[in-house]
Protein backbone atom coordinates (compact mmCIF):
# COMPACT_ATOMS: atom_id res chain seq x y z
CA UNK A 1 0.00 0.00 0.00
CA UNK A 2 3.09 1.91 0.93
CA UNK A 3 4.48 2.08 -3.09
CA UNK A 4 1.10 2.64 -4.45
CA UNK A 5 0.43 5.92 -2.04
CA UNK A 6 3.97 6.90 -3.32
CA UNK A 7 2.93 6.62 -7.04
CA UNK A 8 -0.38 8.05 -6.93
CA UNK A 9 1.68 11.32 -4.77
CA UNK A 10 4.14 11.49 -7.81
CA UNK A 11 1.53 10.98 -10.66
CA UNK A 12 -0.54 13.78 -8.68
CA UNK A 13 2.72 16.09 -8.97
CA UNK A 14 3.20 15.65 -12.35
CA UNK A 15 -0.29 16.09 -13.75
CA UNK A 16 -0.38 19.33 -11.29
CA UNK A 17 2.63 20.20 -13.09
CA UNK A 18 1.30 19.51 -16.92
CA UNK A 19 -1.87 21.10 -15.97
CA UNK A 20 0.02 24.42 -14.77
CA UNK A 21 2.29 24.29 -17.92
CA UNK A 22 -0.43 24.51 -20.26
CA UNK A 23 1.34 22.12 -22.84
CA UNK A 24 -1.04 18.61 -22.83
CA UNK A 25 0.64 16.18 -24.37
CA UNK A 26 -0.10 12.57 -25.16
CA UNK A 27 2.74 11.50 -22.64
CA UNK A 28 0.70 14.46 -19.73
CA UNK A 29 -2.52 12.43 -20.82
CA UNK A 30 -0.74 8.91 -20.42
CA UNK A 31 0.56 10.21 -16.64
CA UNK A 32 -2.97 11.81 -15.76
CA UNK A 33 -4.91 8.75 -17.19
CA UNK A 34 -2.39 6.51 -14.81
CA UNK A 35 -2.95 8.54 -11.92
CA UNK A 36 -6.94 7.83 -12.09
CA UNK A 37 -6.46 4.34 -12.24
CA UNK A 38 -4.13 4.33 -9.22
CA UNK A 39 -6.44 6.68 -7.45
CA UNK A 40 -9.67 4.17 -8.12
CA UNK A 41 -7.47 1.16 -6.18
CA UNK A 42 -7.20 3.38 -3.29
CA UNK A 43 -8.99 3.95 -0.20
CA UNK A 44 -9.63 7.64 -1.83
CA UNK A 45 -11.76 6.19 -4.73
CA UNK A 46 -15.10 6.13 -2.92
CA UNK A 47 -15.13 9.41 -1.38
CA UNK A 48 -14.16 10.77 -4.59
CA UNK A 49 -17.09 9.02 -6.11
CA UNK A 50 -19.16 10.46 -3.92
CA UNK A 51 -17.85 14.16 -3.92
CA UNK A 52 -17.86 14.10 -8.04
CA UNK A 53 -21.88 12.27 -7.89
CA UNK A 54 -22.51 15.30 -5.28
CA UNK A 55 -21.45 18.01 -7.37
CA UNK A 56 -23.21 16.44 -10.39
CA UNK A 57 -26.29 16.18 -8.84
CA UNK A 58 -25.88 20.07 -7.34
CA UNK A 59 -25.31 20.84 -11.11
CA UNK A 60 -28.30 19.32 -12.65
CA UNK A 61 -30.55 20.80 -10.00
CA UNK A 62 -29.70 24.24 -11.28
CA UNK A 63 -31.93 25.80 -13.39
CA UNK A 64 -30.98 28.69 -15.69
Amino acid sequence: MAISISVVVLLLILAVVFVRNGALKLSHAVVCVLLGFYLASTNMAPTIHEGVTATANVVSSLKP
